[in-house]
């Protein structure tokens, strides 16, 4: 059975995306800090017929993360799909004239430092089986900086840089790497099926690769 691990896995997208990938046969590894919330989301899931189980990390903690998907790998199999979407601090959305060395780094570790190191958990497997997704979905400060938003607004550009750079090495090894820029929050988008619609657009990114970015909409129309 096939596997995807969600990095950042909450009841709203990662769930949508759980029951997505569960209808396709895949098993789920669910990955956040709140280990009780994951718990309630894989009784959730087991209800809805998918098998999932959960891991508690912080992507700040590379040891945990590792960990976590090595524990992931060793229940339910190698991860054929990574998916890395840990939502931002509110921290890392302050104006940028309060923006702080410490807290720049911080947000650096969360968002590159932090998917550099599942990647490279992941990669070798793949690569192996000549098949496999990255797929990261970024906020629109990943393509346009925002003076309000100044954490995501240097950290995202750079996850943005690393994804891209994985993306053109590896299309020819059979692992795509793609990114999903949502620009605001999903419940605002006034999407036809709501966070379903962002869950099927994952499930075509992971089908259909193609170019590196994909926006869910026109940045003019969302907001971070």
């Amino acid at each position: 059975m096939p596997v995807i691990a969600i990095i950042g896995a909450g009841p709203g997208l990662g769930a949508a995306v759980a029951r997505r990938f569960g209808r396709e046969g895949f098993s789920v590894a669910l990955i956040s800090r709140d280990q009780s919330k994951l718990d309630a989301m894989v009784a959730e899931l087991d209800s809805a017929g998918v098998t999932a189980k959960g891991y508690s990390a912080d992507v700040r903690i590379p040891a945990e993360l590792e960990d976590a998907l090595g524990r992931a790998a060793a229940d339910l199999g190698a991860i054929s799909i990574l998916q890395y979407s840990p939502l931002p601090s509110r921290d890392y959305l302050k104006p940028v004239l309060e923006l702080t060395p410490e807290l720049a780094l911080e947000a650096v570790q969360f968002s590159l430092l932090g998917l550099i190191h599942a990647a490279r958990a992941v990669l070798p497997s793949m690569q192996e089986a000549g098949d496999g997704s990255i797929i990261l979905i970024n906020g629109g400060t990943s393509v346009q900086a925002r003076a309000g938003f100044a954490g995501t607004s240097v950290a995202f550009p750079a996850e943005s840089a690393y994804g891209e750079m994985l993306h053109d090495a590896l299309e020819n090894e059979g692992v795509r790497v793609n990114q999903l820029v949502i620009p605001g929050a999903i419940p605002r988008l006034q999407l036809p099926n709501g966070i379903d619609d962002v869950a099927d657009r994952i499930w075509d990114l992971h089908t259909d690769g193609g170019p590196f970015r994909t926006m869910l909409i026109p940045l003019e129309e969302g907001r971070e």
